[in-house]
């Protein structure tokens, strides 16, 4: 008798996992066709403010540099 109690939970917990699968892959779905490309995770304003900043810096240093 407790394997079909066992047998009884599991299978609301599997459409419950499934759901929780289906939704998130609809969210990148979505998000891909409507932006052309994925979305980058954790990627805030702060982030892409760093990511300017570090750019600008790096292009700095590999222009040529003129003597004064």
């Amino acid at each position: 008798m407790v394997g079909w109690r066992v047998l009884e939970a599991f299978l609301p917990l599997g459409i419950i996992a499934g759901m929780l699968c289906v939704m998130g892959n609809a969210q990148y779905f979505i998000h891909k066709a409507a932006h052309g490309r994925p979305k980058h995770i954790g990627n805030d304003v702060w982030d892409v403010a760093m990511e300017r900043r570090d750019k600008k810096l790096m292009e700095m240093l590999s222009s040529p540099s003129t003597p004064n």
